[in-house]
């Protein structure tokens, strides 16, 4: 059965050191995709737009910077971990996200509590639901 756990995060959007915005960002995490987390977000003028990346970077970027390549997460202060940034990137194109970790952590308990962490595999029916996230991601990279 196809179950998931959304949430709606205020975020700031740093588009420099001197302007940033707060808008909110919808984390998404489905069965059907069970080691990935959706970041939807939506800029006024602009289409929706989102992310797909590892649920277990999000948890250890809380943490400790993790990521290479396209998305990346580090909290601002190891030392306090109040705040979390989160870098998405394509070529020389970014989007920089501000947030709370308390929200983040509340939702990936969330996740865990419908699917715990390593335990992604034992969903039953896995290999099918693999690919209808797939044909999903490739559907929703085509119309974007």
């Amino acid at each position: 059965m196809r179950e998931s756990v959304q949430a709606e995060v205020m975020m700031s959007f740093l588009v420099s050191e001197e302007l940033s915005f707060r808008i909110p960002v919808e984390l998404r995490y489905d069965t059907c995709d069970p080691y990935a987390v959706r970041l939807t977000f939506h800029l006024p003028g602009d289409a929706p737009v989102t992310w797909a990346f590892g649920r277990e970077l999000l948890v250890d970027g809380v943490g400790r910077p993790c990521g290479e390549g396209d998305v990346r997460v580090a909290p601002v202060d190891p030392d306090t971990l109040g705040e979390v940034l989160i870098r998405l990137q394509v070529g020389i194109d970014q989007a920089l996200f501000r947030s709370s970790t308390a929200p983040l952590v509340a939702f990936l308990d969330r996740t865990d509590k419908l699917v715990p962490l390593g335990q992604e595999g034992a969903l039953a029916d896995f290999d099918a639901h693999l690919d209808d996230a797939l044909d999903r991601i490739l559907a929703e990279q085509s119309a974007g």
